[in-house]
């Protein structure tokens, strides 16, 4: 796989505008220069977590790619970040994890949060001073929000916070965390039953435990908190008590599904792009095994669902950022921009051999890598039901119609190049 930038398809012309080209050229630059020089670093140290490259990303600004100028972000809306996390993952999904995982919990506070919050929190994020995570699943509920087992107390003028949460992103980087607890008792049903809180990384009672390196995505962390009688000040409190779980999916549907969508395809165009050089450059009989119809049957396949994907992530996004319900749509580019890749990935495991098996071998890495954008903001079993549920109507909450003032802040001039 090269980190040399190219130049946008032609097929995503439709959802592009001269801005989002420049920071597609700035991200392929970026990748090409601080990121793939890293890679193999942060491979060979699966437990270090890498610290440099998200620094390197506060200071272009990224981590505020969809915060407003009047917040000190870029306000380039929701095509711009997936441009960034898809290009910064063809080259390092760590590195792209790193920026999508603070993406999140942004998105939270843009949404939810008072302008004074917003005013306290994002302006930190934007100038790369303070890096975010979104802390929801837990040890014995995963990711089911309604088992919530978390608390939160109200004593006096501050939250009592306690409970555990893990395979939380950038929980080693982090400095808060936006935390969802159950601060009403047995009989309330979950969708008022939740509420969010900031919680500074430095707070008495907030632990976080060692890294543990995962299968893949080497150099990300993902690790749990353990908060015990965390206390934080009323005005921490994200949204109105009882509003937990809308923030928390929101963000998954909003945020969580289309970043996971765009570090798929990232992974994807890596996969292919490795593939096909190999081929092409690995002889056999009077030619190469690119020369092969059995072969090219395979990549054709790698091919066509790269193309889908590709069209998936960037229409999803480009919906959103218009302001259109597009649910479903985003839903749907995490699921199967995640189960294409996969596919792809085992081909390409078996197309390269005995090599492919090797520790260090880029393949190898790639496919280890996609295996971590299944699970998080929800399996393939839970986007499958959500997506029954447009199938006959039932999609009742609309998060992308409902909060699309805030998610339309950006929409791209029409007139734009």
């Amino acid at each position: 796989m090269s980190a040399t930038p190219t130049t946008p398809p032609p097929a995503l012309r439709p959802y592009l505008t001269a801005r989002h080209d420049l920071l597609w050229q700035e991200a392929d630059a970026f990748a090409a220069e601080h990121v793939a020089p890293r890679a193999a670093r942060m491979e060979a140290a699966p437990g270090r977590v890498e610290r440099k490259v998200a620094d390197l990303m506060a200071a272009q600004g990224w981590f505020a790619v969809t915060v407003p100028a009047v917040f000190g972000g870029l306000g380039a809306g929701h095509v711009a970040r997936t441009v960034l996390v898809h290009r910064i993952a063809r080259v390092s999904a760590a590195a792209a994890a790193i920026l999508q995982a603070t993406l999140i919990p942004v998105g939270a506070l843009l949404h939810f949060a008072t302008y004074e919050q917003k005013g306290r929190w994002l302006p930190r994020v934007a100038d790369g001073s303070m890096l975010l995570s979104i802390a929801v699943t837990e040890p014995l509920a995963g990711g089911h929000i309604g088992g919530i087992e978390t608390t939160a107390e109200h004593i006096g003028n501050q939250w009592v916070i306690t409970g555990s949460k893990i395979h939380i992103g950038n929980s080693h980087l982090a400095g808060a965390h936006l935390v969802v607890a159950r601060t009403a008792g047995p009989g309330v049903s979950t969708s008022q039953a939740l509420t969010a809180f900031m919680v500074e990384a430095d707070r008495p009672g907030l632990s976080v435990s060692d890294h543990r390196a995962g299968l893949g995505l080497h150099g990300f962390s993902a690790g749990r908190l353990d908060l015990d009688h965390v206390r934080v000040p009323e005005d921490n409190v994200v949204g109105e008590i009882g509003q937990g779980l809308a923030v928390a999916q929101s963000s998954s549907i909003l945020y969580g599904r289309p970043n996971l969508a765009a570090v798929s395809l990232g992974i994807h165009e890596a996969v292919v792009d490795t593939t096909t050089a190999r081929l092409k450059t690995r002889p056999r009989y009077q030619g190469a095994l690119s020369d092969l119809p059995v072969l090219r049957d395979r990549v054709g396949g790698m091919e066509a669902r790269l193309r889908a994907a590709r069209i998936l992530a960037y229409q999803a996004v480009h919906l959103l950022d218009q302001g259109l319900p597009c649910d479903a749509d985003l839903i749907n580019s995490k699921y199967l921009g995640h189960q294409w890749a996969v596919q792809s990935a085992q081909d390409a495991m078996e197309l390269h051999g005995a090599n492919a098996l090797d520790g260090d071998y880029i393949v190898q890495r790639l496919w280890r890598d996609i295996q971590h954008t299944y699970p998080p903001a929800g399996t393939g079993e839970v986007q499958r039901i959500r997506l029954a549920d447009a199938a006959f109507a039932e999609d009742h909450i609309q998060w992308s119609e409902r909060l699309a003032a805030e998610a339309a802040w950006a929409r791209p001039d029409p007139t734009a190049a």
